[in-house]
């Protein structure tokens, strides 16, 4: 639904939240170096208090889960790769939300150059699962989605190398 490969979405199903927001993560050669290996390495995740597992490049196809913890409660969030871009000015995947997921839709992270800038943007179509809980906790899993997301955002500046 999200597109990584263009600027634009498609239209959203209805009863899904769409959000979107771009952050400039540094500016040259090293930052976009830095960047895409940061991205393709999930760090936006595990920066953000994630493990990821299996620990493999993101791939159409590949399942992984996403698993973070408080003490000694662990969620395991499944999600599958559904699309990767890996251009020349442009790199990023999609993961669709798998049943076992406290939300039902996608995730896209994407990294683009525009001329010496580097950005990212991420994207998000989400609603609560289907399950009885997870409906009955969406407005704790909504306050916990927008502290991940700030996280998110955060994750690739650590470091910002600036051109000089």
């Amino acid at each position: 639904m999200s597109l990584p490969h263009r600027d634009e979405w498609n239209a959203a199903p209805g009863g899904f939240r769409r959000f979107e927001k771009t952050v400039r993560v540094g500016s040259g050669d090293a930052a976009w170096q830095r960047a895409r290996a940061d991205l393709l390495a999930w760090r936006v995740k595990t920066r953000s208090g994630f493990r990821v597992a299996p620990d493999a490049p993101p791939a159409v196809g590949g399942r992984h889960w996403l698993e973070a913890g408080i003490g000694p409660f662990v969620l395991r969030e499944p999600v599958e790769v559904v699309a990767l871009v890996d251009e020349s000015d442009r790199v990023g995947y999609v993961y669709l939300a798998l049943p076992g997921h406290p939300l039902e839709g996608e995730e896209t992270f994407l990294i683009t150059r525009r001329g010496d800038e580097v950005l990212f943007t991420l994207r998000s179509l989400s609603r609560p699962a289907p399950t009885w809980f997870w409906r009955f906790a969406y407005p704790a899993v909504r306050v916990v989605q927008v502290i991940v997301r700030t996280r998110y955002l955060s994750a690739l500046r650590r470091g910002d190398i600036a051109a000089h």
